[in-house]
């Protein structure tokens, strides 16, 4: 029974930060590529972050280059995203996803809602 919990979002006003958590269970958590995506109300799902299994390589949407880091803790079967200097426009709901195979959908979470506002 593969699983993919997110948690860590909330409200948080302009400027400031959150960190997102996705527990994982049910797979074999270090051989996949961890991504996060986001989905902004009215608009499409976007990839925000990518990490490979090995964790030494990342990449961003340009967008949040510079203020969001992915990470992985193989350990705890556990993936990340550190916000800082949040916008507006990063309001979304968050969702974290596992892929192995090229073409394939893999596993997805619920999804967590960051919103940003003053």
């Amino acid at each position: 029974q593969v699983q993919l919990v997110e948690s860590g979002g909330g409200l948080v006003q302009p400027g400031g930060s959150l960190k997102l958590s996705c527990a994982t269970s049910g797979f074999i958590f270090k051989n996949y590529i961890m991504r996060w995506y986001r989905q902004p109300p009215g608009k499409e799902r976007e990839l925000v972050a990518s990490i490979d299994t090995t964790g030494s390589r990342a990449n961003y949407l340009d967008s949040v280059q510079g203020r969001f880091r992915i990470s992985r803790a193989d350990t705890k079967k556990t993936l990340y995203l550190q916000m800082n200097s949040l916008k507006p426009e990063d309001t979304a709901v968050y969702y974290c996803n596992a892929r192995y195979l090229p073409g394939a959908n893999g596993y997805w979470g619920q999804g967590t809602q960051v919103t940003v506002s003053s």
